[in-house]
């Protein structure tokens, strides 16, 4: 992709998204964490109902983790996957509890060694909570950036390598936001709204449609 096409991508992003906040609530890290976890296959909106009422109750890991799991499954029923989720986010509280003294500790290689916590999930921690520079991948940052032509790649951690070279660092978690409400609004899954969309003129998927 051409740098002025790349300047113009950044520059009407940011004309029509502006500052978004993040698309989760919560109140500390783990919080965050609990959020992040239960957003898998799961929408935000959704996440955001489940734990208005969990935040309540969960402040810190050694308040979770010795929660019985079926009952914390019964609060968290809802949301897709919730056996699985509530299992690690259980074993992840022990850990966090046990091993980093009640916090979420602000690293890479620890996040992704917890229950439930990948890539995507540590990097969006790290880069909301921690102000790190930070590329999440979700599917919809996946999609969207390889039909734009921002990345070319079939992985979600290639396009993540795809993207930290060409987007400067401090526009990461910007992106990152922006392309998921893009992904959500024009450049939807099926039947994306290619010709009402204000990236399409530099749109690789919109011009190979064209030809």
């Amino acid at each position: 992709m051409k740098n002025k096409d790349l300047d113009s991508i950044i520059s009407l992003l940011e004309k029509n998204y502006g500052d978004l906040k993040p698309f989760l609530n919560f109140g500390n890290a783990f919080q965050l964490l609990i959020a992040v976890v239960l957003s898998a296959q799961c929408t935000d909106k959704r996440v955001n109902i489940i734990t208005g009422e969990l935040f309540k109750r969960y402040i810190k890991p050694s308040d979770l983790a010795k929660k019985n799991l079926k009952d914390f499954e019964e609060e968290i029923k809802t949301c897709g996957m919730f056996h699985n989720k509530a299992k690690n986010l259980i074993e992840a509280s022990k850990i966090l509890a046990e091993k980093y003294d009640d916090t979420v500790p602000e690293n890479f290689d620890a996040l992704v060694s917890l229950p439930g916590v990948g890539r995507k999930s540590a990097n969006v921690i790290l880069g909301t909570y921690f102000n790190e520079a930070r590329f999440p991948v979700d599917t919809h940052v996946f999609r969207v950036a390889n039909r734009i032509g921002l990345a070319d790649s079939d992985t979600p951690e290639k396009t993540e390598s795809d993207l930290t070279k060409i987007i400067p660092s401090d526009l990461w978690m910007k992106m990152h936001r922006w392309l998921i409400h893009h992904g959500r609004t024009f450049c939807t899954a099926r039947n994306p709204k290619c010709s009402v969309c204000f990236l399409k003129n530099y749109c690789r998927y919109y011009k190979n449609l064209k030809t």
